[in-house]
């Protein structure tokens, strides 16, 4: 089975290391960043290279969401609005967001990418903090699941598969995670009806991303960390696909990274998603977790088998179409 673990190569080449190390290792998946990005034809071959390292169609991730968070931007990939921006000003959200993220999937097919952590389920508030809240697709509920799942079907109409994220949900965070511990100072029963709600309503998505932040009632661990949270996320939200870490190397956790990737697969997450490309923590965290679980590989081949080979479309109609929808 491959290892329950997602790694990030460093540079924009595979080094000679890293394809001895990744062939060894056999992640289930790789994931890239902007450091990774020169130019199509540059990413084409990276990703071609790093599935050559293991010898199957490994997953590769990116995250490409807009605004703030995309890995591939100008002069090669269009630029886009942040989420919440979008969701405010389009005419009509849900086909904005579809036509949005079939865009972005064609974008990502045509380099070798065929996955993206997107679409954010959070739900922006008040007092959500700025690293999260124009990333949130809408500010209730019946507004986030809406624009989610329109996004959904954008990515798997264009062969990519999404990634939900940060479930259960984060959108009560007034803390940056990659800095420091968000807590969600809310009554479970409460974050149930609201919060989880978005990620009960596409609990049929073939992956999720946990959230690094704590929810009082449940204990002090993140729900990352956290198997009571974990099973609530299994339960309640009645979420079945492959479940990975948020970034096990943010500041939200303790511990070194091993420490940090064992507390979350004894929790329950399926896999660790580590994105610094660090090879003594790749090589840390290769050593404690292993290979997946029995059931974390069947969820992982359920999920890969959602990935599709998309109908040929006219991007300029859907680009003008999009266009209408924001004009």
């Amino acid at each position: 089975m491959a290892g329950a673990y997602i790694l990030a190569p460093l540079g924009a080449q595979v080094s000679t290391w890293e394809r001895s190390f990744f062939r060894d290792a056999d992640p289930y998946g790789f994931i890239l960043f902007a450091r990774n990005v020169e130019s199509p034809d540059q990413l084409r071959a990276l990703c071609r290279d790093l599935r050559d390292t293991v010898g199957r169609d490994v997953p590769i991730l990116i995250d490409q969401e807009g605004g703030r968070v995309q890995r591939l931007t100008a002069p090669h990939w269009r630029q886009w609005m942040p989420p919440l921006e979008l969701a405010r000003l389009a005419k009509d959200p849900e086909r904005a967001f579809y036509l949005r993220y079939r865009i972005i999937a064609d974008e990502l097919r045509s380099v070798g990418i065929d996955v993206n952590c997107a679409p954010t389920c959070d739900i922006a508030q008040s007092d959500t903090h700025p690293f999260l809240k124009n990333r949130c697709m809408g500010e209730t509920p019946t507004e986030v699941a809406a624009n989610a799942r329109a996004s959904i079907h954008g990515h798997l109409d264009g062969g990519v598969l999404p990634v939900i994220k940060h479930m259960p949900g984060h959108g009560r965070g007034k803390v940056d995670s990659h800095l420091g511990l968000p807590v969600a100072d809310v009554a479970l029963d409460v974050a149930q009806d609201w919060d989880f709600a978005p990620f009960r309503a596409v609990n049929d998505a073939p992956m999720g991303m946990s959230a690094h932040i704590v929810y009082p009632e449940a204990g002090t661990a993140p729900a990352t960390q956290n198997a009571d949270m974990i099973d609530l996320i299994r339960r309640d939200i009645g979420f079945n696909g492959l479940l990975m870490t948020d970034d096990i190397s943010m500041e939200a956790l303790d511990g070194p990274v091993e420490h940090r990737a064992k507390l979350s697969i004894d929790a329950g997450c399926d896999v660790v998603l580590h994105c610094n490309g660090k090879a003594d923590e790749m090589q840390a965290i290769a050593a404690t977790c292993g290979a997946m679980t029995k059931d974390a590989a069947i969820r992982g081949e359920m999920a890969l088998k959602c990935r599709q080979t998309p109908e040929t479309i006219d991007i300029k109609a859907l680009e003008a179409e999009f266009g209408t929808l924001i004009a």
